[in-house]
Formats: C-alpha cells, structure tokens, sequence
C-alpha cells in the first residue's frame, strides 16, 4: 500500500485518539480545560500529518490512483484494455439509442 494512503487514513482514528486522551484526562482531573487544550494539539496533529503526507508524496516516484471512477487501476498500465464492466466513453443520453429508433426517425410517427 502507497505510504500517502496509510498517512491519510490515520488521519481520523489519530483525532478520536486525541478527543479519548484529553476526555480521560479532563475525567481523572489531570488536566484543568478540555477544549482549551484540544484545539492547540488537534492543529499540532493536523500540521504533522500534513507534512508526512507531504515527505511520502515528495519520496514516491509516481502519485497515488485517481479517486475518480473509470480511472486506471493500480498497477495497470495505460493501453491495456480496461476492467470488465469500465464505461469507455462517456455518453450524453441517459438511455442509449438503438440503431431501429434513429431509422424510425427518433420513435416519432
């Protein structure tokens, strides 16, 4: 798995990390204000992951796989044919025309 990916999908369990800690912490009286500490180490959180996933990006020779759909897979070569099922080209009507309606003259009579 891409570095960038793991980095980028720690992100949301490091933060209810951070939330559980601090809630622990403000229950056993350790720590005096919750939310005046939170917010400082969620933006020192957010400002380190920001910058692994910026370090994994600038080490990788190529960039992750596209988050669109009908975009290659990884380790799928451009010119290979695509996966069973891809749309190849798109299209602009919602229901395709067969050729007996553009004989018919478009279905009208």
């Amino acid at each position: 798995m891409n570095r960038y990916i793991l980095i980028r999908r720690l992100r949301g369990p490091a933060i209810l990390l951070l939330i559980g800690v601090l809630a622990l912490l403000d229950k056993m009286d350790v720590i005096d204000h919750f939310w005046g500490l939170f917010w400082p180490l969620l933006l020192v959180l957010l400002g380190v992951f920001l910058l692994a996933e910026r370090t994994a990006l600038a080490s990788e020779d190529q960039y992750p796989p596209p988050p669109y759909p009908g975009g290659f897979y990884p380790g799928q070569a451009a010119g290979y044919p695509p996966p069973a099922g891809a749309v190849t080209e798109p299209g602009t009507a919602i229901v395709p025309a067969n050729s007996t309606d553009l004989e018919n003259g478009g279905g009208r009579q």
